[in-house]
């Protein structure tokens, strides 16, 4: 009859995770050269628009393109004396507005599908993902006929209800994970010691949840920012935002390329900017919820 002797004292004992170390080890070159394949091949659209920017309008139209053409920043001064101020301004006013109402409605939304989760929440949140399954064009006719009767076309106002109402729904998707990470004892202290809910919001969940709060207005002022189909339709002179001034660089005649994309790379400095400034808050938000 075989026997089987226990380890002495001393000796080390192979397991499988002591044997898969050193495998994980070496392929961590190769996924750090996937992770930079894949980042390189996001960034390089936006290489490419500013290299296309710099160039002439005949330069940018050659088939191929000609890499090592002249350099010029005749594309940006033809931007900035077209006026672009205004719309960039509307562009801004609508999308923080916005970005600040949908903040303030998903928080107190989110804390009564998390913490304190209402009867059938299920069913609450499959209603506000319902709402993003209608596809946008069957919306645009009647939201154009309310605002026309109202008489809030061209109108920055019409902007920010528009975008508010689009955002509301992926906010507080979003703001309920991260509102579902915020330990309850926290809140159950609060209370214990009076705190009513605008004190409770904002002094106790609020703040341990700001990492999730800052990655929600980010995507959110995205969205709205980028918006273009109702933005082009709703408004024409007045609350113009900036999207739709990029499309009137494209014409039937003429050359374009390179002055619609230094204006295409102007317009995108803003969100570019409001996510390096909150890249390390973004990181923490989207993570969290992520590991149990």
């Amino acid at each position: 009859m075989a026997t089987t002797t226990a380890p002495t004292r001393g000796e080390r004992v192979a397991t499988p995770t002591a044997r898969s170390t050193p495998k994980r080890r070496n392929l961590a070159p190769l996924w750090g050269l996937i992770a930079w394949a894949v980042g390189l091949l996001f960034v390089a659209p936006v290489l490419w628009m500013l290299l296309t920017s710099l160039h002439t309008e005949a330069d940018a139209a050659t088939n191929p393109p000609s890499i090592a053409a002249k350099l010029t920043l005749s594309g940006y001064r033809e931007f900035f004396d077209s006026d672009p101020w205004p719309a960039l301004i509307n562009s801004l006013t609508a999308s923080l507005v916005s970005t600040l109402i949908v903040i303030l409605l998903a928080i107190p939304a989110a804390y009564a599908l998390s913490i304190r989760p209402v009867e059938k929440w299920t069913d609450v949140m499959f209603f506000f993902l319902s709402t993003k399954m209608l596809p946008v064009v069957a919306a645009l006719l009647p939201v154009y006929l309310i605002a026309k009767n109202l008489g809030l076309l061209d109108n920055i106002v019409t902007l920010v209800v528009i975008y508010t109402s689009m955002n509301i729904p992926i906010a507080v998707w979003m703001m309920r994970s991260f509102l579902a990470e915020v330990p309850n004892e926290i809140i159950e202290a609060a209370q214990l010691d009076g705190a009513r809910l605008p004190t409770l919001l904002r002094r106790i969940v609020m703040p341990v949840a700001m990492p999730g709060i800052a990655a929600t207005a980010l995507i959110c002022f995205i969205f709205a920012w980028n918006e273009l189909l109702f933005a082009r339709v709703i408004t024409s002179t007045v609350a113009s935002t900036s999207p739709v001034f990029l499309t009137g660089f494209i014409t039937s005649e003429g050359l374009f390329l390179a002055k619609l994309c230094a204006a295409a790379l102007v317009v995108s400095l803003p969100v570019l900017a409001a996510g390096f400034a909150a890249q390390d808050k973004l990181v923490q938000g989207l993570s969290l919820g992520a590991v149990k």
